[in-house]
């Protein structure tokens, strides 16, 4: 991997301050998929707050350039093709395969505890849809709890408070029926504002705590001498380089909660890769043997 970091950091020390000069663009992403965050906030009059945040997060993330992003509505839909398929009543050639999901190596849960706004000055002005409006000043505060979680054991990795703050004159906004989050004139707000800087927060939290944790990815085939990865250029691998495939043992369960506590791994060979398709690519063989790798295997940086 020597080739790649040596990239990262030229890349970076040539950057001109903009986003993207907190990483490397070329870096390995990390499957994670989002799940819709609980409203515990006491804000009811926006029925879709959770939802609503889950969403923004999710897009944060993808336009982050360090995560391929699985969405809950995302494993809903392919879960409801494949429950469709297991009643035959396609033709099976055209159904999706029980099974068959992309694996989230993390899964990212969480609850919204706080989300208010202080207002002050004039009146209450224009009232449209559900939505006053005035001009005032305001402030708003939004608090969210973040976890991480392993998504083969089931095991919280991490957990977070971030926040957000915004504050500013002018428009002010309340709430007397459903609005949404992701509307352009909400964002305008300062909750809205609150919002953005929350989730900022969340991004460069998750992309800090996931960078330490290690790649990974499957072998789905070995053939005609060659490894082949469940990862390509969607997933940020170049040719050359460099993983080594482990073997997973038998799952360790906990006898008293029945936890899954994972675990143990026996390296068996390390390999290069010299071919990268868009969701696949090969590697070869540069230690051990490659007769010991199975479909299944872990691969990681």
């Amino acid at each position: 991997m020597k080739t790649r970091v040596l990239t990262c950091v030229l890349a970076l020390a040539f950057s001109t301050g903009s986003a993207t000069a907190g990483f490397c663009a070329s870096a390995l992403k990390k499957t994670v998929a989002v799940f819709e965050f609980k409203n515990d906030s006491g804000y009811s009059s926006i029925a879709n707050l959770g939802r609503d945040f889950s969403t923004q997060l999710s897009d944060a993330l993808v336009q982050s350039g360090k995560f391929v992003v699985l969405t809950r509505k995302d494993l809903d839909v392919v879960m409801a093709e494949q429950d469709l398929a297991a009643s035959d009543r396609m033709a099976k050639s055209n159904t999706a395969k029980v099974g068959k999901i992309v694996p989230a190596q993390i899964l990212i849960k969480g609850q919204i505890t706080e989300f208010e706004e202080n207002t002050s000055g004039g009146g209450q002005g224009l009232s449209i849809k559900g939505i006053s409006l005035g001009m005032k000043k305001s402030s708003a505060h939004m608090a969210v709890i973040i976890q991480l979680i392993d998504s083969t054991t089931g095991e919280i990795l991490e957990s977070k408070r971030v926040e957000g703050d915004a504050s500013g004159g002018g428009l002010s906004i309340g709430y007397s029926g459903v609005v949404d989050v992701n509307s352009s004139s909400f964002k305008k707000t300062s909750l809205g504002k609150a919002v953005q800087v929350t989730i900022d927060q969340a991004v460069n939290y998750l992309a800090k705590k996931l960078s330490a944790l290690p790649w990974q990815g499957k072998v789905v085939a070995v053939k005609d001498g060659l490894v082949y990865v469940n990862s390509g250029e969607t997933t940020g691998v170049r040719v050359g380089d460099a993983f080594a495939i482990y073997k997973e043992g038998e799952a360790l369960v906990d006898p008293d909660t029945g936890m899954n506590l994972g675990s143990e791994k026996t390296k068996v060979a390390d390999v290069k890769v010299n071919d990268v398709q868009e969701k696949f690519s090969k590697a070869q063989v540069t230690g051990g043997k490659i007769e010991g790798i199975a479909k299944g295997d872990i691969v990681q940086e």
